[in-house]
């Protein structure tokens, strides 16, 4: 697909993160966290939020506290961050080259989705954007112990489609999750959606 570089290989099944791969939601998602820490005072950098991409919502709020040698309360704090979140979801696009390419994935390639983010985020995600009818599984924050960089994310995935890991090719915006498929044993694409969109012009 034209602005995605592709490795060789031959593939059969593609896994794709979701927030900043196929659904361009990163400043969304930014936004959403800067509604729910405003009222405990706590600063989020763009360079944290894009630096700790791939992190479970849970974990970044545990973070943020040790950072700012903060309690705010993880459960509360995730809430509504979610709650903002999915305020926000009409709003939100596809990366077109990522789209076309779980769209047009070649016949008998299976395709999941493996994210950090909850399952209901995730899902409402996918069917805003109306690809949920194209993926096999999905792999969200609730179905696994170690989150990104771990490879268990990916791996739990290859396992729920029957596909041996190095046959799975993992499309993927984050460090974290880029590390994530290598630890995994996969090939992986990267998205950057900010190049791609400047590619299109």
């Amino acid at each position: 697909m034209p602005g995605l570089v592709f490795p060789s290989g031959s593939f059969v099944a593609y896994l794709f993160d979701c927030d900043g791969t196929i659904a361009d939601s990163m400043p969304l998602h930014y936004q959403a966290w800067l509604e729910a820490l405003a009222p405990h005072g706590c600063e989020f950098s763009g360079e944290d939020f894009y630096g700790w991409a791939g992190m479970p919502t849970d974990r970044i709020v545990e973070r943020l506290n040790e950072k700012y040698g903060l309690r705010m309360p993880v459960a509360e704090v995730f809430a509504a961050k979610e709650a903002a979140y999915h305020r926000l979801i009409p709003t939100v696009r596809g990366v077109p080259e990522v789209v076309a390419a779980l769209r047009e994935a070649p016949p008998g390639v299976k395709r999941a989705v493996v994210s950090g983010s909850p399952r209901a985020s995730v899902e409402r995600t996918l069917e805003f954007l109306g690809l949920r009818g194209y993926i096999d599984e999905v792999v969200a924050a609730e179905d696994y112990a170690r989150p990104k960089p771990a490879p268990d994310p990916f791996l739990e995935a290859a396992r729920r489609l029957g596909v041996e890991p190095a046959r799975c090719l993992v499309f993927e915006d984050a460090t974290l999750g880029i590390q994530s498929a290598q630890a995994a044993g996969m090939p992986w694409v990267f998205v950057d959606p900010r190049a791609l969109a400047a590619e299109r012009g």
